[in-house]
């Protein structure tokens, strides 16, 4: 059995992206250009990955990363 850290982040029904684990937090590759801004885009958790997918499709400013 393989221990994987990566989650496909889903918002609304719209893939987002993916974020996988590694040292320093969660890389997140966006799967649709409209997530872009979030491209590679590193977050400490994955909670922190799908709320900024949320608010990039509602069209709100994102907070800075760390």
């Amino acid at each position: 059995m393989t221990n994987t850290n990566a989650f496909a982040i889903e918002v609304h029904g719209t893939p987002a992206g993916l974020v996988v684990g590694g040292h320093g937090g969660y890389t997140f590759f966006a799967s649709d250009w409209a997530f872009k801004e979030l491209d590679r885009r590193v977050f400490r958790h994955v909670r922190h990955a799908e709320r900024a997918a949320a608010q990039v499709l509602a069209g709100k400013p994102l907070a800075r990363s760390r």
